[in-house]
């Protein structure tokens, strides 16, 4: 097993999985004493989204029906319980489109901060309930994580950021990732889902001897 595996990861800062999948990994290096070199990436559920977003409620009434909306909430709250996450469905009033919060997690990135930034876009989004598509929420969640406020509020404007974005989005889909959260460790090996923290100290512990291997590089 790599003293410090190297996992990237595709997500997206609305995807409750990704969230879960997050403290689940985090939980194994734990147990396992062990750090590792952990890159975010981008994956946008829902890359047609209007720049201002649209109503949460709506949104998920239109997707699953509301009946099932409210189900799959509550579910994912019990979940979340298990795992140290206080989702806060119930106070989330808009679904965002997610293209500038990924520019953010990408300026951080180049400050060696990435962890630190998609840690906090998780959190403000489903546990503060804060609209993570607004510039000026996401230039202060930048400020909260040490970065420069108004260095920040401009990359969201910044053209080679976006463009490396849509880049390794477009990675993504030549990779075929459909769903996240997606890990590839070590750039060999894929691991599709939020898998329990046994999964993933099974794996580490096996040198990634298990899971669908990817073309590397």
């Amino acid at each position: 097993m790599p003293a410090t595996p190297s996992i990237a990861v595709f997500s997206d800062v609305i995807c409750p999985w990704c969230f879960l999948g997050k403290r689940r990994l985090e939980r194994a290096l734990e147990q396992l004493g062990i750090g590792a070199a952990i890159r975010w990436l981008p994956f946008e559920l829902n890359p047609r989204m209007p720049p201002e977003g649209m109503e949460r409620p709506l949104y998920r009434a239109r997707k699953f029906g509301p009946d099932r909306a409210r189900q799959l909430d509550r579910e994912m709250t019990a979940r979340g319980l298990e795992e140290g996450i206080s989702f806060a469905f119930e106070r989330i009033r808009r679904t965002p489109n997610t293209r500038k919060a990924h520019i953010l997690i990408a300026h951080a990135t180049s400050l060696g901060a990435g962890g630190a930034a998609a840690e906090a876009l998780f959190r403000a989004y489903f546990e503060r309930a804060l609209d993570v598509g607004c510039a000026d929420i996401l230039a202060d969640l930048g400020g909260e994580i040490g970065l420069d406020r108004d260095a920040a509020r401009a990359a969201l404007d910044d053209a080679a950021l976006l463009t490396s974005v849509i880049a390794a989005e477009e990675e993504a889909a030549r990779l075929d990732v459909s769903g996240v959260p997606f890990f590839i460790v070590d750039g060999a090996w894929a691991v599709s889902g939020a898998q329990p923290a046994a999964a993933w100290v099974d794996l580490l512990r096996r040198g990634a001897n298990f899971g669908s291997e990817v073309p590397a590089g």
